[in-house]
């Protein structure tokens, strides 16, 4: 396999095309060249007239993308669905899956299928889209691996032009990369796609520091070449004295994976011990083993730095031996010792296993090495939350592994900081749903005990377990054990979990500020319901009582449906206000009809004064506002008393008097007054005080409390009554509860 070199964009050289003809012919593969001419002639002409953001012909790409899938060793049809892959897409009025199938084959429109953007689809925001859109890639890729390696040289080439994009673009599409590209080739085994995808990203979402460690590193190597020539020298002496045949390079770490350990782990480019490794590839297994005894006779290793990956491989197929060894000069180097199939599957992943290359590999075998798909498609149809999904997705695709043993012997690769449950679970969802405890090590341990590689777990199980608990989805790591939970209570707890759910949606709904009829409710819950594709109501409840739909994601579409069901009733319905309201409507209807006499004019626009607000039986006094009638204080407001003092305004201050009349005309008028009670702290005091409001029948408006001293408090009320008389009466009674010390009328 060559490498994933960068290729000048030269389209108008038609040598490029002929070149990656010929490279093919010489592969020693029977590789169909006629139908991958076709292909890039066909692509050509779809693309006429077509420009990237770079102004070169949009052509360039798909030539680019095809030469990335060839060094991959991919066949025809990977290498035809490289050229057509934006076809479908990009030149609609021109082409379509049906004539692809047509001229290309079944399996070339699948691919290219599987790599279209789904752009038509009626989604409410651009996040969703973004997820249907990954949804869609992970379902066509446990078809068809092959759409996930096109999709990543797509990726890879886009990257390399990234440049000619505008500045939010190239931040979006590196982000994505680095969240969910990178991870994928790492998943799939594609170490050298992983580390380029990693650094391109990393240049626009961080290009100081990525400028800083590319830095550090030139400088870095430059100084200790001599060092690495030596150690290699030296190492590969030894290794022939042993007559094993080998072949030794060595390399710098990449600058992503520096980055990543200096700034995620707070360490200096000093402290980056593995910064130097030197890879030693040999024929057999045994060899594998006995370079690494080579290894630490020469040299001292540094402990907790072994790592043998070959009797228990990643979950991506990586086998190599890695140990950390300190060179003559103090310092520090990694070792990589692995076959050369080996080296192989570590650089380019399941790729290297593809069928079409060995001819051996049998689909059975190739669907067990990519089962981890299949989860992932399982986990991603119980997410409905997009954030969810995206979490999971980093989680399951990119993580440091732990390895935990069974009884038996069998290695369990689980996510670092995974629970006991998330081992249960990972055997088998029966062996999860029926867990009741854990030995570690031989010994009883909670089962949200985080184990570590090397320990030995023993899960223990009951027929008569009545299943998970709901508090488990709080406590596992994997999106696999989470899926599992749910899908059990999905279908085992289904009225369960109906009563769950709406209980949560009933809450939300009530707590948007209006009183409704439970039918009410549920009308607004089925509007939402459906806007998020779920047609009967119990299945939104069933979604959200077993977990796979958060509240919080129907939450606007609740409050939206909300708003368009109360604006359509307020037009049919009269409104029943609430005592609270009543009092605001009274003292609104006060204010505009009257009630107060103005100079001896009855009818007056008037408003009651926060500061002081006047009651009936109170003396008052009136000033005119500009634009907002006349204001109605108390003849004692301080407000008033400082007013009269200024010359300007004096004219301003009418003569003011209650209208008796049209008082006994509203005798359900309430006002607003303020009442200051000093007490001495007592359990019972608050409610002492609301059950003598209730008994008088006197709306309480609110209530604040404030600590005066260890033992005494300040409490402020704000209370509806019909007059001074009222008023008072509503003090007396408030003064003979116990441990009130004094209750009077707020002053301004």
């Amino acid at each position: 396999m060559s490498e994933m070199r960068p290729v000048a964009d030269n389209c108008a050289d038609v040598s490029r095309i002929e070149s990656l003809l010929e490279t093919l012919k010489n592969s020693g593969k029977n590789y169909d060249l006629d139908k991958i001419k076709r292909a890039y002639l066909y692509a050509e002409k779809l693309h006429e007239g077509q420009f990237r953001n770079s102004g070169d012909p949009y052509i360039c790409h798909p030539i680019a993308v095809a030469e990335i899938v060839a060094s991959l060793g991919l066949d025809t049809d990977s290498v035809c669905a490289g050229f057509l892959h934006d076809t479908v897409e990009d030149c609609p009025d021109k082409t379509n899956l049906g004539l692809i199938r047509s001229y290309f084959g079944d399996d070339v429109a699948m691919l290219v299928d599987g790599l279209t953007k789904m752009e038509n689809i009626n989604i409410e925001d651009k996040e969703e889209a973004h997820m249907e859109n990954i949804r869609k890639m992970l379902l066509a890729m446990s078809k068809d691996i092959r759409v996930i390696f096109i999709k990543l040289c797509d990726r890879l080439h886009n990257m390399r032009t990234l440049s000619a994009k505008r500045e939010a673009k190239q931040r979006t599409t590196a982000l994505e990369t680095m969240n969910v590209y990178a991870p994928l080739a790492h998943r799939l085994g594609m170490q050298m796609m992983k580390h380029e995808l990693e650094n391109l990203a990393l240049q626009y979402l961080d290009p100081i520091g990525y400028e800083e460690v590319n830095t550090n590193i030139a400088e870095k190597y430059g100084q200790t070449r001599d060092f690495l020539e030596n150690v290699r020298a030296y190492i590969g002496e030894k290794l022939a004295e042993y007559n094993i045949h080998f072949t030794l390079e060595y390399r710098v770490k990449s600058v992503y994976s520096i980055y990543r350990k200096m700034f995620n782990h707070n360490k200096t480019f000093d402290e980056i011990y593995d910064f130097y490794a030197l890879r030693i590839i040999v024929d057999t297994e045994l060899e594998c083993y006995t370079a690494l005894g080579v290894i630490h006779e020469l040299f001292k290793s540094v402990p907790g730095r072994f790592k043998d990956y070959i009797s228990t491989p990643k979950p991506n197929m990586y086998q190599s031996l890695h140990t950390t060894v300190i060179g003559r000069a103090g310092v520090p180097f990694e070792v990589q010792i692995r076959t050369w199939d080996m080296h192989h599957i570590a650089e380019y992943g399941i790729a290297a296993h593809w069928k079409y290359k060995t001819g051996q590999q049998s689909k059975a075998e190739i669907d067990q090495k990519l089962s981890w798909i299949s989860k992932l498609i399982d986990t991603e149809n119980s997410a409905a939350d997009p954030d969810e999904f995206m979490h999971a997705l980093k989680i399951d695709l990119f993580h440091d592994e732990t390895f935990v043993f069974t009884p038996k012997g069998d290695v369990i690769s689980m996510p670092q900081g995974s629970t006991l449950i998330d081992f249960a679970y990972a055997i088998h969802s029966g062996v999860g749903n029926k867990m009741v405890g854990a030995k570690v090590n031989g010994m009883i341990t909670p089962i949200d005990r985080v184990p570590q590689t090397g320990d030995i777990v023993e899960i223990l199980t009951s027929a008569s377990s009545k299943g998970p608990s709901r508090d488990w989805l709080g406590i596992v790591r994997t999106s696999e054990a989470r899926s599992k939970i749910r899908q059990w209570f999905k279908k085992e707890k289904r009225a369960e979990n109906i009563v769950v759910g709406k209980a949560d949606v009933m809450r939300e709904i009530t707590r948007f500020g209006r009183q409704l009829t439970d039918s009410q409710k549920a009308e607004i819950a089925l509007a939402a319901s459906k806007r998020v594709g779920m047609q009967d109501l119990d299945d939104l409840y069933n979604a959200i009582g077993y977990g796979g739909l958060s509240v919080s994601k129907i939450l606007p579409k609740l409050r939206d449906e909300f708003d368009k069901y109360v604006k359509q009733i307020a037009e049919t319905e009269p409104q029943i206000p609430t005592e609270a309201q009543q009092v605001k409507t009274a003292t609104h209807k006060r204010t505009h009809t009257g009630g107060i006499i103005i100079d001896g004019e009855v009818g007056c626009a008037v408003k009651f004064a926060k500061c002081c607000n006047p009651l009936p039986g109170d003396s008052v006094v009136g000033f005119v506002t500009k634009g907002f009638g006349v204001s109605v204080h108390k003849k004692d407001c301080p407000n008033v008393i400082a007013g009269m003092q200024n010359e300007e305004n004096r004219g301003r201050w009418k003569e003011a008097r209650w209208d008796d009349t049209a008082e006994n005309q509203d005798s359900r008028a309430v006002f607003e007054s303020g009442i200051v009670i000093e007490a001495e702290n007592h359990i019972m005091l608050l409610a002492e005080i609301t059950t003598a409001l209730a008994d008088m029948k006197v709306s309480l408006l609110s209530i604040n409390t404030q600590k005066r001293s260890a033992t005494g408090m300040l409490i402020h009320l704000t209370v509806g009554c019909k007059n001074t008389d009222h008023f008072n009466s509503i003090l007396a009674r408030l003064r003979s509860i116990s441990n009130i010390h004094s209750a009077t009328r707020a002053i301004g």
